[in-house]
């Protein structure tokens, strides 16, 4: 058996983009642990949610708990920096942000957990952090530095398939959907990787209502009315039912071509 150790920026990240391949993971008897940058303190929370005197950041944490036990992940870490917001915020400027954190010194921490776990296998994100979010870049600089130093021999790149949600977006549009094309950082254009360059894909369709049930734990962020958990259940298989990833093998390599459905340990 193997150790998968997912690095991921924020609370609920590991559900959405990850959470069906760590149950995959756990399911095959293999030890999955996750490790999360921060706390998400810059996420928004409905007026209300938390108790009185309640801490968004200690909502998150328990959230995140809760979402592992749902995924099988066997061993939750969290590095404790701020959430540093969206890109060109003040959060980006906090002491304590991931973004300004000295990756050397982080990916030190990183690699110790690693190395600890004799990891097999980790995930970062891709190099735009999949949408830009300054966060997301930090886990690719560090993941990556990290991997290098522990000697991992296998790392992937979450992330998404920009060719993939355009011809979802124009199934949609053909079958009468309404849909505008979305500006700027959210654009499929700027999101992901395109099909050329994802080396592997994930189907998570077995695992698939764990991970909705994943996302479901994170309430504070992925409310029941929110389109997450609001999607029919094929259109919610067509959206994510499969998780991409780019192999890559430190340091910085590039792509190394593989079976785009194979395993993580292929």
């Amino acid at each position: 058996m193997a150790t998968f150790v997912f690095f991921h920026a924020h609370p609920d990240d590991e559900a959405i983009s990850t959470g069906g391949t760590m149950a995959l993971a756990a399911d095959a008897g293999h030890r999955v642990v996750l490790v999360v940058a921060t706390l998400g303190e810059e996420g928004e929370v409905a007026d209300g949610f938390l108790e009185a005197g309640e801490r968004l950041e200690e909502r998150r944490v328990a959230e995140t708990r809760a979402a592992a036990d749902i995924l099988g992940v066997a061993r939750v870490e969290f590095l404790g920096y701020r959430d540093s917001g969206m890109m060109g915020r003040p959060a980006n400027d906090h002491s304590g942000a991931f973004w300004r954190a000295d990756v050397d010194g982080a990916a030190a921490r990183v690699a110790a957990i690693l190395s600890e776990e004799r990891a097999d296998v980790v995930t970062v994100y891709d190099a735009n952090g999949g949408y830009g979010h300054p966060d997301h870049i930090q886990v690719h600089r560090v993941g990556h530095r990290a991997a290098t130093i522990a000697g991992i021999p296998r790392v992937f790149e979450a992330t998404m398939n920009r060719d993939e949600i355009r011809r979802l977006m124009e199934q949609a549009r053909e079958r009468g959907a309404d849909l505008q094309e979305p500006d700027g950082e959210e654009s499929p254009g700027e999101v992901g990787a395109p099909d050329a360059d994802i080396t592997t894909a994930v189907d998570v369709v077995t695992v698939l209502d764990r991970k909705r049930q994943a996302m479901r734990a994170h309430a504070s962020q992925i409310p029941e009315d929110s389109w997450f958990l609001t999607l029919p259940g094929d259109v919610f298989a067509a959206a994510f039912g499969r998780e991409w990833f780019i192999r890559v093998t430190p340091p910085f390599s590039g792509v190394i071509p593989g079976d785009r459905e194979g395993w993580l340990l292929d």
